[in-house]
């Protein structure tokens, strides 16, 4: 195109940015708005395969305006309920279908679909090698009365859809002598835990279900750089893509939000956003919020403290009860959360937020919220930690005390899904340091193997069953040896969490939590 085109909405050229290096790079970006402040355009542009809190406001210095795009017209393409829906911003959104299995496909009859070009025939390519397809393991045990230990040159079936009976009868261990406390693979030395399974019942994880983090085929999938891991973005338009708060200050703190929030539109155009960081109450200006501070009385967050250690404490909010607080909660945590959606329904919900204390008062750190009643056995429906606080162990902390709290009410427990990026990493690491915990702890009796089932693994840590295996599988410690499913640790993973549990130095010491659940299936509770 030509250099002294316009650049207007849609198109798409380099932009001019720094990295984490402190290096200039040029990646693509599409512009989303243009304003124009006293002769001055500014553009409002979405960096294409970046996570979008980089989005940003740039000068026109820093667009290269020799390889402009022009703005593409994008067809409406299906959704997953069949309703036609715009795509989302980034280029590559359908790639993971290409990621699927390499399997030769027979052309159909009739029109097709508008894809990408297609090169010229050149030279034939040499072959390309086979995919290798992510073998994973089927259980097939029989009742307790017909159980039988499978053959020991027994193969894997190579099934693509991990369904596990766990747990069911314990399988025998081999009566030959082997070297089963000690496997060398691949150069270094593993530990062995048999994996006892224990009473028969049927579940399926990392399949197609909602609730798996991970792809069908079992091998874990990293976290999107693109935002939010919803796959439709139907929902998106060009007001809830772009950030709308420039800063915020809360307490001693000014944040600069990520995302999109639906505060008033009267407070949208204002340089700074101001929050009582006790009520969360938000204000024009700083005189709005020194007067408001002259007649708030409240210096800790609305609720019942129910958990104190130190300077860190938990506060329970009933969202029914304090609705302005849950409120104003979601107003802000919204800035920070691509993929929420409550603002003003907190009836449902229970919100616990966690403070730090001083000489003040107590000061918000970070939150999560959880459904009263929640059929999907989930014990957590959004978790923040302030960006001022991120990095130091909190968000573990948030982790560990829903867990707790699934452990008091006697239940296992999972996070809403879809997770966030952040939120995948995070939950990512304290199941596999928990679920490692549980296994260096096992002391061999008799001198045989230790055992353990999915199934205690699940009741000691209150973490869902479908979270163990596919935190088993991303740890690549299942393996099959000798006619039963073994758990082999290597030194390489012991090494690691001993390293990672030295740093986690904030955890949550049970005897410090004062909590009584309530039965909210009782309409009257609420």
């Amino acid at each position: 195109m030509a250099e002294g085109m316009d650049v207007s909405e849609g198109c798409r050229l380099p932009v001019l940015r720094r990295n984490q290096d402190n290096e200039d790079e040029w990646p693509l970006a599409e512009i989303l708005s243009v304003k124009d402040i006293s002769g001055r355009k500014l553009f409002y542009v979405h960096y294409i395969d970046f996570n979008k809190r980089l989005d940003e406001w740039v000068t026109q210095e820093r667009l290269d305006l020799k390889r402009v795009q022009g703005p593409r017209k994008e067809a409406k393409t299906p959704t997953k309920n069949g309703l036609p829906g715009s795509r989302p911003g980034s280029p590559d959104r359908d790639t993971r279908k290409s990621l699927e299995l390499a399997l030769p496909v027979a052309p159909a009859s009739g029109k097709s679909l508008p894809g990408p070009a297609v090169p010229a025939p050149g030279p034939p390519l040499p072959p390309v090698p086979p995919v290798p397809v992510q073998i994973t393991l089927r259980f097939h045990l029989p009742k307790e009365s017909e159980a039988e230990p499978p053959p020991p040159g027994a193969q894997r079936p190579t099934k693509r859809k991990l369904e596990v009976v766990s747990p069911a009868t314990p399988v025998p261990a081999a009566t030959e002598t082997s070297p089963a406390s000690v496997f060398p693979q691949n150069g270094s030395t593993r530990r062995a835990v048999a994996a006892q399974p224990g009473r028969k019942r049927k579940s399926t994880c990392l399949g197609t279900d909602e609730d798996s983090q991970d792809s069908s085929d079992g091998a874990p999938q990293a976290p999107r750089m693109t935002g939010s891991l919803v796959s439709d973005r139907s929902h998106d338009d060009i007001v809830t893509r772009m950030k709308n708060i420039e800063c915020i200050e809360l307490g001693r703190h000014r944040l600069k939000p990520w995302y999109f929030s639906p505060y008033p539109q009267e407070l949208t155009a204002l340089p700074v956003l101001y929050l009582c960081e006790f009520c969360l109450k938000y204000g024009h200006s700083l005189r709005c919020l020194q007067r408001h501070l002259t007649k708030c009385d409240l210096r800790h967050p609305p609720g019942n403290e129910i958990y104190r250690k130190g300077t860190i404490s938990f506060f329970e909010i009933d969202g029914r009860k304090n609705k302005s607080y849950s409120q104003n909660l979601c107003l802000l945590a919204k800035c920070f959360l691509d993929h929420k959606t409550l603002y003003y329904d907190t009836d449902p919900f229970l919100f616990y937020v966690m403070t730090e204390y001083d000489c003040k008062g107590f000061h918000i750190v970070g939150y999560f919220s959880k459904e009263k009643e929640s059929t999907e056995d989930y014990n957590v429906a959004c978790i923040l930690t302030l960006p001022p606080y991120q990095r130091r162990g909190y968000g573990k902390l948030l982790i560990e005390f829903s867990y707790e709290l699934s452990k008091v009410e006697g239940k296992t427990g999972t996070p809403e899904k879809p997770l966030s990026d952040l939120g995948l990493l995070s939950y990512r690491s304290y199941w596999s340091q928990t679920i490692l915990e549980i296994l260096m702890g096992l002391k061999a009796e008799g001198g045989e193997r230790p055992q353990i089932t999915i199934n205690e693994i699940s009741e000691i840590t209150s973490i869902k069953k479908e979270d163990v295996i596919s935190t088993l599988q991303y740890l690549n410690l299942i393996n099959y040896y000798k006619g039963q499913y073994i758990l082999t640790l290597s030194e390489d993973i012991v090494e690691g969490h001993e390293r990672a549990m030295l740093k986690r130095v904030l955890r949550i010491d049970a005897k410090c939590l004062h909590f009584t659940p309530k039965d909210w299936s009782k309409r009257g509770k609420w």
